[in-house]
């Protein structure tokens, strides 16, 4: 991408989270995160999200985050949009990662710094800053999880600030996502940040979800955003129902871990984790292992087990 025109006309539709696989001693495993990255293209993704939380951009260092950066965008060459999570604690950190973001061609994708003390006027002064970094414009990132919500009403003041040309919502309560739909609709791109309650936002109108159970299942969650897309509420909340076991799995055990354990059962390399967090122990494992049996003896939920 080139512009903010182009930004806010190609991210729209189904992202698929990747995750950053680590070896056993944490190194980045390159291979593993480009063979995860055509897969998901293959089956027919709009977009990918890289370096996000669950990309635990957090564990990694300035320049490692630029690594992945550069190779992903090569490896793409603007097939897709990319969104680049540029977030960090430091705003010199976010200013730096943010400008490399829109100048390789993605769209930084920024939170609020998750600092002590922080109010809504810095919060505003510092994307106002930002949104003049990017020749690509801006992605609001409301990422409750990393220690900050923004509200609705400062969501909606900031997506006033020139640049900003979409927002990841992260708080999917029902009064934020109708508040954020009713006075945001058609003015920024907006996007549900979670595939563990998709349906709800993309129903009342948000223009798409970010997924990262889909480095796992993409096949199942590229049916159920495609069914809801085209208005069969019925067959999407059936096929949102096959999975409700392996999504109570990932809210008990954590993702991104549960999501590299699933990729790793299926042959594919998801990885590791760094720490803080912790790869799945065996009994854990296990327990996945038996909710994804059983989801791949169902032929509808079009997933299978590497032999």
């Amino acid at each position: 991408m080139k512009s903010q025109a182009e930004s806010s006309e190609r991210v729209k539709g189904l992202f698929n989270i990747t995750v950053t696989p680590f070896s056993s001693n944490g190194v980045i495993d390159f291979q593993a995160l480009s063979e995860g990255i055509e897969r998901v293209l293959s089956i027919g993704y709009d977009g990918l999200l890289i370096g996000g939380t669950y990309g635990e951009f957090s564990t990694m260092n300035t320049e490692e985050r630029v690594a992945v950066f550069q190779a992903v965008m090569d490896q793409v060459n603007n097939r897709v949009p990319v969104l680049l999570c540029t977030a960090h604690s430091d705003s010199r950190v976010v200013f730096d990662l943010t400008k490399l973001a829109g100048e390789l061609g993605g769209l930084p994708m920024v939170t609020a710094p998750y600092v002590s003390e922080v109010n809504d006027d810095h919060i505003y002064d510092f994307f106002q800053r930002t949104s003049k970094l990017s020749p690509t414009g801006i992605m609001i990132y409301n990422a409750p999880g990393i220690g900050i919500t923004l509200s609705p009403n400062l969501i909606c003041k900031l997506a006033e600030i020139d640049g900003m040309v979409a927002l990841k919502q992260g708080d999917l309560n029902p009064t934020s996502v109708d508040i954020l739909s009713g006075r945001l609709h058609g003015k920024i791109r907006i996007l549900a940040a979670s595939d563990l309650a998709l349906l709800g936002p993309l129903a009342i109108g948000f223009d798409g979800v970010s997924s990262t159970n889909s480095c796992a299942l993409p096949e199942l969650i590229h049916a159920i955003y495609h069914a809801i897309a085209s208005g069969d509420a019925q067959e999407s909340g059936r096929l949102q129902r096959l999975w409700y076991p392996l999504r109570e799995l990932a809210r008990t055990f954590g993702q991104p871990q549960t999501t590299k354990t699933i990729m790793n059962l299926r042959g594919w390399t998801g990885g590791h984790v760094r720490s803080p967090l912790l790869d799945l122990n065996d009994v854990q494992t296990a327990e996945v292992y038996k909710a994804l049996s059983d989801l791949a003896s169902d032929a509808d939920a079009s997933v299978s087990l590497a032999a």
